[in-house]
């Protein structure tokens, strides 16, 4: 598995469903920070790598693929996935865990002050992912869209530069950057989700919740970082060459 260190962890993750939880295990970030190679993140985290690529081996001799091949998805594909399983998710579950941090916090904030300040930050995370969905339904996932049909028809657009898909993508991954460092922040005022023994149930079952979430978005941010925008930055590409060609 020697061989593996030197591959991108948001490239691993592609290989078997399981390597996610491996890299969630370890704390190695895959979605944002995904284009650091294995050896490189575990370097930065402090992690061994020959445990880590223990644990990988294990995963890759396992048997079952994911159900999904995403690499084979097309940009509108993807969108779709995306909204249908990650944007629906975060929707279902932000009213929920938003009621457990403030009942938590009201209870027993007086004791354990971190309560009220993980429910502030996640009043941002909750806040800023609501915004940045409306964006991608409304603005990207349109263009994406409208730029694939013209890409599998042959055709191309009129279109300024400064409307380019690459802005906005631009301004997306700095928001999953932001949502990924505000439940960074999270987890470690729960230290890693971990309820204290005289916890109460909904304490409990709120740090369950923040752990699925993140792991979650984890896997949100990197369908769009490391497979939709690049997949529809070379579409784009494509299609811009087809116009500046028939301009000249």
């Amino acid at each position: 598995m020697k061989e593996l260190k030197d591959q991108k962890l948001a490239a691993l993750v592609l290989l078997k469903p399981g390597i996610a939880d491996v890299f969630e295990k370890y704390k190695l970030d895959f979605c944002c920070r995904g284009k650091r190679t294995l050896e490189e993140a575990c370097i930065q985290q402090g992690v061994e790598l020959e445990v880590v690529l223990e644990e990988l081996g294990t995963e890759m001799k396992k048997n079952g693929q994911s159900k999904i091949d995403f690499g084979k998805l097309s940009p509108i594909e993807l969108c779709n996935y995306i909204k249908a399983a990650h944007h629906t998710y975060v929707r279902q579950k932000l009213p929920g865990i938003t009621a457990h941090t403030e009942k938590v916090a009201l209870r027993h904030g007086d004791l354990y002050p971190e309560l009220e300040v993980i429910a502030e930050k996640w009043k941002l995370v909750a806040e800023d992912l609501i915004a940045h969905m409306i964006k991608e339904e409304h603005i990207l996932f349109p263009f994406v869209e409208k730029v694939q049909k013209c890409f599998d028809a042959g055709e191309s657009f009129q279109l300024p530069e400064e409307e380019f898909i690459s802005n906005p993508i631009r301004e997306m991954e700095n928001e999953h950057e932001h949502a990924g460092d505000l439940m960074a922040e999270i987890r470690e005022l729960t230290n890693d989700y971990t309820p204290p023994e005289e916890a109460c149930t909904t304490w409990r079952l709120l740090f369950s919740e923040l752990k699925e979430f993140e792991e979650d978005l984890h896997r949100h941010v990197h369908l769009e970082n490391f497979l939709l925008f690049p997949k529809a930055l070379e579409m784009e590409r494509a299609v811009f060459k087809s116009q500046k060609a028939v301009q000249d």
